[in-house]
């Protein structure tokens, strides 16, 4: 037996405790859920989850998006393992200083699922400490906003020129020289919601007035930055950065689409005709739209205009925020397509795929030495690809929320579902199984172990195994 055989056999013994899985009326919903939960598990590495089957778990936004995503929800312990191996001595979050920040949006969320008060108190102080260090190296007080590359993309391909300097073939986007000062759309909106999180970590642990409002008022005028240099009101969309020399780039990009609706910037009016008039290939949203003049339908830009599963994922969750369905069905049955369809995925979530073809495809972007425009592998058993269709059921088609004291459901039946059940969430002292039936989003009935209950929601007290059960209409 090979040593790679060996070690996925350990991966999946070491963590045979955790049996979630999916049983669906719709068969390759059936499918991609379940090869979503074992691609995850696969990855489980010494308790700490991996990027996925060709990378570390080095990187803080992979970490942070899988265990927001549904990992802190379905293996606690390994989502607590993976947040703070991201941090230096649970003191500052580490990494990657421009968009390290979600970590205090995971955190928040992994207190939710798991009501663990000793790990709210040191992620509380890990993200105050973290915050203090960013307000004071790299937030613009002339813009009111936060230097930076954008989320998700440290690679240059994601960069117009003259950011992108032609003559450097390095991939890294910091080491093009005029990269450093430019303001995205997508970290700043990601500012906006950990400041958020902050607020609510600050009340629930007793915080003096005046720390809480400190953070309300940064809130506040980071969303009134946002919105006057990104937002262009007359037609309602979102532009995705400003340069160096101050020239806004009106390129749109669906992280900064995604978060911007996800953690409230805009109202749901907007964010509905922002989320129904965005511009997605057929295969979901992609990274940044347009293609810059130097990548092609023939050469797509790795983090340009190509689809990244995660970025769709977050798109996904925006749709059902601002309530457009349809936008919702698109991004999920793409999603579903890709990770299952012969000639795409073929049963694996992939790191990114071709936006005309759905096949696997890595992008082109230079990769040092004499390589300005080298094509890119799309890597295997990528991890945030596959929390991203997990989050697609939890948060669209299930409709479960969490705060302080309960979770909650707000369900949505496609048409082409009419019967879901989730089994072995991991929910602070109970397991539960959830089954949805009917169609629509209206619920008919909802019972806990039976018992018809009048509110639709869980008190974060229970305890046990758990039946939930959930009729539409």
């Amino acid at each position: 037996m090979n040593k790679i055989v060996i070690f996925l056999l350990f991966n999946l013994f070491s963590i045979h405790a955790f049996s979630q899985t999916a049983e669906c009326d719709n068969m390759q919903i059936q499918d991609a859920y379940n090869l979503a939960v074992n691609t995850v598990k696969i990855n489980v590495r010494r308790g700490i989850l991996a990027a996925g089957g060709d990378y570390g778990g080095e990187w803080t936004r992979d970490i942070s998006i899988n265990s927001w995503n549904g990992v802190s929800l379905m293996m606690p312990a390994v989502a607590e393992k993976s947040l703070w191996s991201v941090t230096i001595n649970k003191d500052t979050i580490g990494h990657q200083y421009w968009d390290k920040i979600i970590w205090v949006v995971a955190a928040l969320n992994h207190y939710y699922a798991t009501g663990d008060p000793e790990f709210l108190k040191q992620s509380y102080q890990c993200a105050d400490n973290t915050i203090q260090q960013l307000e004071k190296q790299y937030f613009d007080k002339n813009y009111g906003l936060f230097c930076g590359p954008a989320v998700l993309a440290d690679g240059i391909a994601g960069y117009p020129e003259p950011i992108y300097d032609k003559t450097n073939f390095s991939s890294f986007v910091l080491d093009h020289k005029n990269a450093a000062p430019m303001k995205c759309l997508s970290t700043n909106c990601l500012y906006y919601g950990a400041y958020q999180a902050l607020i609510e970590m600050a009340g629930l642990l007793h915080k003096s007035h005046g720390i809480i409002d400190n953070y309300q008022a940064n809130a506040e005028k980071l969303k009134g930055a946002i919105l006057k240099y990104f937002y262009n009101e007359k037609d309602n969309r979102l532009n995705y950065l400003i340069d160096y020399q101050g020239t806004i780039d009106k390129s749109q990009e669906a992280m900064g689409y995604s978060f911007a609706v996800i953690f409230g910037v805009l109202n749901k009016e907007q964010a509905y005709q922002l989320t129904k008039n965005a511009t997605t290939s057929s295969y979901g949203i992609t990274c940044v739209y347009p293609d810059f003049p130097r990548y092609s339908a023939t050469q797509v830009g790795r983090h340009n205009n190509i689809v990244w599963p995660m970025a769709s994922g977050f798109f996904a969750q925006a749709s059902i925020v601002a309530a457009n369905f349809p936008t919702f069905n698109k991004e999920f049955q793409s999603l579903t397509k890709l990770a299952l369809d012969e000639d795409k995925g073929n049963y694996e979530f992939r790191e990114i795929y071709n936006p005309y073809t759905g096949k696997p495809d890595g992008g082109y972007q230079g990769s040092g030495a004499a390589k300005p425009n080298h094509h890119w592998a799309s890597c295997r058993l990528q991890s945030w690809s596959a929390t991203a269709y997990i989050n697609m059921i939890h948060y669209g088609i299930a409709g479960i929320r969490m705060d302080e004291n309960r979770m909650t459901f707000s369900p949505y039946l496609p048409e082409d579902v009419h019967y879901l059940k989730i089994t072995g969430l991991v929910y602070r002292q109970s397991r539960l199984n959830v089954v949805i039936k009917g169609s629509g989003k209206k619920i008919k009935a909802f019972l806990l172990n039976g018992v018809q209950q009048i509110e639709f929601i869980i008190s974060s007290g229970i305890k046990g195994e758990n039946e939930i059960e959930i009729v539409m209409e």
